[in-house]
């Protein structure tokens, strides 16, 4: 992890859950991190949770991803006073309650927004950081098992709606990333991360008590990132998969 000291990861949804996981062990590991959630409460409560030593190493940014306006002036605000973004770790997301056919179509573009486009709006300006500068950056998809192939789940469990098409466009998302970085002939590395059930804010109290102890903890997420970003610069995780043992679907 020496090449990545002091270098600027700007991780999305980063006031609770993966995102969180995933800032405190970047700050840990010496890079300078740029949270960014819309609850601001939340991100000086994770600020002031860091050892003395590491608040010097986070910044954080209220920002909505499903604003473009509101990304483009966090990243004008990252390059202006952090001089780029070097690795980005989309991990951004909601759920909603409902079914795909009958749920309010405002709430289904929510979730698209927040979980693509947010996605998609923080990518663009991240890679062009990267590229402007000759970096070979590393760029981050928290995606979902819910977005492989294959997926099938409980008939009995509450539909996913707008979630599950979300994440399968993420992960055409990262896969379009990949070939069109490797067309410019760059360095950039890209890896999706595709968990199972995480014991996270957004997942209903009533599934993790169905699921018990055959859940992941947020912290197994911010670990498989971390193993990622860590490889030498010639090998690239391209995606891990990860559930809890005895997890299905």
């Amino acid at each position: 992890m020496e090449r990545w000291q002091n270098r600027v990861a700007v991780i999305s949804g980063a006031s609770s859950g993966i995102g969180a996981a995933c800032a405190r062990l970047l700050v840990a590991a010496g890079l300078q991190v740029v949270a960014l959630a819309r609850r601001t409460e939340r991100l000086e409560q994770l600020r002031q949770s860091l050892p003395l030593e590491q608040q010097r190493l986070f910044h954080q940014r209220t920002c909505d991803v499903s604003q473009e306006s509101q990304v483009n002036g966090t990243f004008e605000w990252i390059e202006r006073e952090l001089g780029g973004i070097d690795v980005l770790i989309n991990n951004a997301g909601i759920v909603l309650g409902g079914q795909l056919i009958d749920m309010p179509t405002q709430e289904i573009s929510n979730v698209l927004q927040t979980n693509l486009m947010g996605s998609i709006y923080c990518t663009k300006l991240a890679t062009s950081s990267m590229r402007r500068r000759q970096v070979p950056g590393h760029l981050f998809f928290v995606n979902s098992t819910a977005g492989l192939g294959g997926y099938k789940p409980d008939p009995v469990d509450e539909s996913l709606n707008a979630y599950t098409p979300s994440k399968f466009a993420l992960t055409a998302v990262h896969e379009i990333c990949r070939q069109e970085l490797i067309a410019h002939k760059s360095k950039i590395k890209t890896t999706s991360i595709n968990p199972g059930w995480v014991a996270t804010e957004i997942v209903p109290d009533e599934t993790k008590e169905k699921l018990g102890d055959v859940i992941l903890q947020a912290d197994d997420v911010a670990q498989a990132v971390l193993y990622a970003l860590s490889t030498p610069p010639h090998a690239q995780v391209e995606q891990i998969t990860l559930r809890a043992v005895g997890e299905y679907f």
